[in-house]
């Protein structure tokens, strides 16, 4: 709904004319693999292919390829980057906040996991296969439901438009780490965790993710002045939190959004503003 650029492997036909694609680029590889002493023209072809190979790897992705490598590096996350909230009834009150947005979502056929990350630091983010990680400084931070749900549906977005896949793309044909027959399992994961961890997305990507956070929001029935006031509140702070450093442009996007709200905005659209039954739902972080 919201793609702005369509993908170009897309226009390459149906899916066994891209397979049988794929299987062409691959034996080319090989061949040109193969020989002792390549020549000029071989090494060439292999680094105009070896991009194409990348893309058509990664971009191609189905569901549940996409599904098992979040959960691979969802596990890696957690084991050596940071830890996850203890308190269960908060986790489940995120989850649910979360999950209520998934039908009205533009991808709500893949499994969605929400997470609590044990972190002071104002931050959420979402990797793909339908991974959300949302901080407990984010959740105290924030006066209601309304204003979470915003945060949880603008990283659904970017999982709708697989913003997390178009980064390792990038990344992969930058570093050229892929070989004859593409990346690795673990080059994958291990470029995933990378992009999850420190690459900021891209205006563009924002500006999508927004308009997805903020679709979804009012037809969950969520009060979509949520996602601009909790923006607001945050940007007006002595010191950026860190959800700046990875979602850039946090004044340009509020007044976006605060005209989104008096244009496009559901009047319907009007739950999750009580602030004092938000507050007993995360008394544990205060």
């Amino acid at each position: 709904m919201f793609n702005v650029v369509p993908n170009v492997v897309l226009r390459w036909g149906n899916r066994w004319q891209r397979r049988l694609a794929y299987g062409a680029m691959a034996f080319l590889m090989t061949l040109s693999l193969g020989a002792m002493l390549p020549k000029p023209a071989t090494a060439g072809l292999f680094d105009i292919i070896l991009p194409t190979i990348q893309v058509f790897q990664i971009t191609n992705m189905s569901d549940r390829q996409e599904v098992n490598l979040g959960g691979q590096v969802n596990q890696q996350l957690l084991s050596q980057s940071f830890r996850l909230h203890r308190n269960a009834d908060l986790t489940a009150y995120v989850d649910e906040i979360g999950q209520s947005l998934i039908p009205y979502s533009d991808r709500p056929d893949i499994p969605y996991v929400f997470q609590v990350v044990e972190d002071d630091g104002i931050n959420a983010f979402a990797t793909m296969g339908g991974y959300v990680y949302i901080t407990t400084g984010l959740l105290a931070a924030a006066d209601n439901e309304a204003e979470v749900a915003g945060v949880l549906g603008h990283e659904v977005g970017h999982i709708a438009e697989k913003h997390a896949l178009d980064q390792m793309r990038d990344v992969a044909i930058a570093q050229g780490v892929a070989g004859a027959f593409g990346l690795s399992r673990n080059q994958m994961v291990s470029i995933a965790v990378d992009v999850a961890l420190t690459l900021p997305n891209s205006r563009k990507d924002e500006l999508v993710a927004d308009n997805h956070g903020f679709v979804t929001m009012g037809e969950a029935g969520y009060d979509q002045t949520g996602m601009a006031t909790l923006m607001q509140k945050l940007d007006s702070g002595n010191s950026p939190p860190a959800i700046f450093s990875t979602h850039p442009n946090p004044r340009d996007r509020v007044a976006r959004l605060q005209e989104m709200d008096s244009e496009l905005a559901l009047p319907s659209a009007t739950a999750g503003t009580d602030t004092v039954a938000y507050s007993a739902r995360v008394a544990s972080l205060r």
